[in-house]
């Protein structure tokens, strides 16, 4: 995919236009050198058998142009990166803004681990911010009441924006989450006991596993997120959000995005993201790009040691984020 070749030093050209497949191409490279660092995930198993060595990177920028490198059309269990989507699509179909939502979920860092059940204990079964496991719980059921589909509504929003009607929930990764989900469900169950889930515990914990479940490409995400690079505009022109929405949805992807680690990702990449446990992470430049990266290695917090890495070099060599 890639063709041009020049020296990382002219990737920027005028401070404005960048030569993305340089850039990814350099990206790639470092990702390459952590081989060996971190683990794949197992506490699912079936995400177990990931190849610990694959790494694919994406560009998609809000022009439509697309750049790929690696594994970057190989598709993988996208997990928690899903709830960027499934936050997105319940505030776009709220008629109030999202107030009610807001009220059920925070918007504040965690600082603990994202299947964390302490902090539901303390602060009455309203969950830190959408991107830990009980926060997407709770999105998952106000969307699952807002569409009657709350798998779905992500599956097609996935399909449709990446232009990939293909793109499917893995029954194996749905069904080894759904059998090894007793966390999940102990945290249900408490944000069920304060009142806070409108629909009946094993719904939404169905449709939260068969989002995170789906199987997507580094290709397919970048399509996908591209609408908050254009400020809550589709591929189709139309517009999922408004402005100041999609600028929240950032802001928050930006503080809460990597689980306990997003001061780290803030301090090294320095744009708004939503990482997954399936080593996927999907970045966000506003006004400019979507970029994902993929290596299914994690850190101790969860992140893919390759796609941090990667993201990095990219915004170091650019100069690009949101800082």
């Amino acid at each position: 995919m890639i063709v041009k070749r020049v020296h990382v030093e002219e990737a920027v050209i005028d401070g404005e236009s960048l030569d993305w497949p340089v850039l990814l191409e350099a990206a790639e490279a470092a990702a390459r050198a952590t081989t060996g660092r971190g683990r794949v995930a197992d506490y699912i198993p079936a995400l177990a058998t990931a190849d610990p060595e694959a790494f694919g990177m994406a560009v998609a920028t809000v022009d439509g142009e697309l750049y790929g490198v690696g594994d970057w059309e190989q598709p993988f269990s996208i997990q928690s990166v899903s709830k960027l989507f499934s936050l997105a699509l319940a505030l776009a179909h709220s008629r109030d803004g999202g107030d009610a939502l807001w009220r059920g979920v925070g918007r504040e860092p965690s600082g603990n681990p994202f299947n964390s059940l302490v902090q539901l204990e303390t602060e009455h079964g309203i969950p830190r911010n959408p991107f830990i496991n009980a926060g997407a719980l709770v999105v998952t059921d106000r969307l699952q009441s807002l569409t009657g589909d709350a798998s779905g509504a992500v599956r097609e929003f996935l399909r449709h924006e990446s232009g990939n009607p293909l793109l499917d929930t893995d029954p194996v990764i749905a069904a080894s989450e759904a059998e090894h989900g007793h966390r999940n469900a102990a945290l249900a169950h408490f944000i069920a006991s304060h009142g806070n889930l409108e629909n009946p515990v094993e719904t939404v914990l169905d449709h939260y596993y068969a989002h995170c479940a789906v199987a997507a490409s580094c290709r397919d995400l970048v399509l996908a997120g591209s609408f908050l690079a254009r400020y809550g505009v589709r591929t189709d022109g139309t517009r999922l959000m408004s402005r100041s929405e999609a600028k929240r949805v950032n802001a928050v992807l930006l503080t809460c995005g990597t689980y306990d680690a997003a001061g780290e990702f803030a301090f090294r990449v320095g744009l708004p993201g939503k990482s997954g446990v399936g080593g996927g992470i999907l970045a966000v430049l506003p006004g400019r790009a979507a970029v994902c990266a993929w290596g299914p290695r994690l850190d101790q917090a969860g992140n893919s040691v390759a796609a941090v890495t990667a993201l990095d070099t990219l915004t170091t060599l650019s100069g690009c984020s949101v800082f």
